[in-house]
């Protein structure tokens, strides 16, 4: 099957660079939110990573705007109906994300592909609570999207070898670089990270050091890009909090438990980056 219309649930932070990569990569792009308000900001932030794109010399105003050109808001499913591929990428809620693959098969044609760009939830779980587990897999991106090169792409128990196949192919038609992972919680990267993550989190509970110099350390003493209190900030302290709960119920290992103080750090909002303050201050 030739993929030529790609559907996007979601433009929040996510699902507006997924949008805005399958855009680029020359499929029409229809991206659903659940309100034009919702909408409209997801859309924006599209325009202002293209804007200041051409701005710094990345990308060119040919670019610029043929990708908006193929990209189309829509708060309704019935607007997707044309879609070859489907790529999920709401609230990491069950419930929420069995609702919409519910609503969206009223529209959509049989031969349709559902990705999931789940960052812990089981594949062959969303898969079940569909019509087309055989054409159900993972798709999971990370942010900034149309920036980090890698994709992990799940198979559940259900997803034909043909599905799998083309969710490959799809993610490699973006410019990223694919990788097997499998459909276990974290799947291969939060897998490896979360613990990390956690473990800063006690032992700055422990009084290893400051925030500043934990993050120093890992930053000029490994070579990591980012410490792990900005990371988390970065992240999402809910996120990781959700992610990792998720984890532990799966494993029942003590390094997948969340820390007492990221558990109150949720409690009181303090989610980082986009609440404007988590470890730091923004």
């Amino acid at each position: 099957m030739q993929i030529k219309t790609v559907g996007v649930l979601g433009c929040g932070l996510m699902g507006s660079g997924i949008a805005q990569v399958c855009a680029a990569a020359g499929y029409k792009t229809i991206v659903k939110e659940i309100d034009d308000a919702l909408l409209q900001k997801g859309l924006g932030r599209i325009r202002k990573f293209l804007e200041d794109g051409v701005t710094k010399g990345k990308v060119t105003a040919h670019a610029r705007d043929s990708t908006l050109d193929r990209l189309t808001g829509t708060t309704t499913f019935d607007a997707m109906a044309a879609c070859d591929l489907v790529v999920e990428a709401i609230v990491e809620n069950l419930e929420a994300k069995r609702a919409a693959y519910a609503s969206l098969e009223r529209v959509l044609g049989a031969h349709t592909i559902f990705l999931s760009n789940t960052s812990s939830l089981c594949v062959t779980e969303l898969a079940a609570s569909t019509k087309r587990p055989d054409r159900f897999a993972g798709l999971h991106f990370f942010n900034p999207v149309p920036l980090m090169k890698l994709a992990e792409v799940i198979r559940g128990l259900t997803t034909s070898d043909d599905t799998y196949a083309q969710a490959f192919a799809f993610a490699r038609s973006l410019g990223k670089e694919p990788i097997n992972a499998p459909d276990r919680p974290g799947f291969i990267v939060n897998r490896l990270l979360v613990p990390y993550l956690l473990d800063a989190v006690r032992a700055y509970e422990n009084g290893l050091g400051t925030l500043e110099d934990i993050d120093k350390g890992m930053t000029l003493g490994c070579g990591h890009p980012i410490g792990p209190f900005a990371l988390l900030d970065f992240v999402g302290l809910d996120t990781t909090y959700y992610i990792a709960n998720i984890m532990f119920e799966e494993f029942r290992e003590p390094a997948y438990a969340p820390p007492p103080l990221l558990k109150r750090m949720v409690l009181a909002g303090r989610l980082g980056r986009k609440s404007g303050r988590g470890f730091y201050q923004y």
